[in-house]
């Protein structure tokens, strides 16, 4: 199933869909670090939203990700993102820290 992710961290924003079970996946928080994201807080965010707002790229993107679990980059323009996403609609925080080595959900 796939998973709508807007990512925060140092350098902006992202939307990220993911065909991870979970935004705290190991596999896929070990893809964001290696896309040099080690501090961040991820928020999983309403799937249907992203397929309205992005139609044909989400359908390309996800019909990619259903061979294998992979994350790719839906969005990564900042004001497009806060403009089309309410912060309403944001899942559970999982906040990643690797210079603490440590990862966790917000309460």
């Amino acid at each position: 199933m796939m998973k709508g992710i807007l990512v925060f961290s140092g350098s902006g924003p992202l939307l990220i869909l993911s065909s991870y079970p979970a935004v705290d996946h190991p596999e896929l928080v070990a893809k964001l670090r290696a896309k040099g994201l080690h501090k961040f807080i991820a928020y999983e965010v309403p799937i249907d939203r992203c397929k309205d707002i992005y139609g044909f790229t989400w359908r390309d993107i996800a019909a990619d990700l259903e061979t294998a679990n992979d994350m790719r980059v839906l969005d990564f323009d900042g004001h497009r993102i806060f403009l089309n996403l309410s912060l309403r609609d944001l899942g559970e925080a999982f906040v990643y820290e690797e210079d603490s080595g440590s990862s966790w959900r917000a309460a």
